[in-house]
């Protein structure tokens, strides 16, 4: 597998520089789901239909590659589920790249919305500065409600 593994594992240097490099020679598909939805129908139910999102993004397919034990409904290709598959497989660890540096790049864009919420630093994540801030000012529109410690 080389340099590309799971992007927990990785710097965020390090995993800018492989999410170009797999961005420019792979094709890719992103599934970004509204905060609402995920407060509407649940974190897991929201990854499921993201992956369907991503599935359906992509210009070929004939065999999916799951990280975990999810099944993704409705795509109609056949799927294999792989437990810590990104440790594990060369694909489902680039795609861990590419969702995390998307997800992170979302989160420096809503800092210069909401720049109290220090997104840029926390990407999103509840860490003690971030929920001081919630208990200070609220949630706001981009926060899921149903999130532990954000509250309803």
């Amino acid at each position: 597998m080389g340099r590309v593994k799971d992007s927990k594992k990785l710097s965020a240097k390090k995993r800018d520089s492989l999410y170009d490099m797999i961005t420019h020679n792979c094709d890719y598909g992103i599934g970004v789901i509204d905060n609402r939805i995920i407060d509407e129908i649940n974190i897991l139910e929201a990854t499921k239909l993201a992956m369907q999102k991503a599935i359906n993004d992509l210009k070929y397919v004939n065999y999916v590659l799951i990280d975990g034990t999810v099944k993704v409904n409705g795509i109609g290709i056949p799927q294999k589920q792989i437990i810590k598959g990104d440790n594990l497989s060369l694909s489902i660890a680039a795609a861990s790249i590419v969702a995390k540096v998307t997800r992170d790049d979302m989160m420096k864009t809503l800092h210069y919305v909401y720049p109290i919420y220090n997104w840029a630093k926390n990407k999103g994540y509840l860490t003690k500065e971030h929920i001081a801030m919630l208990r200070l000012y609220g949630p706001c529109e981009y926060h899921r409600k149903s999130f532990n410690k954000v509250g309803k």
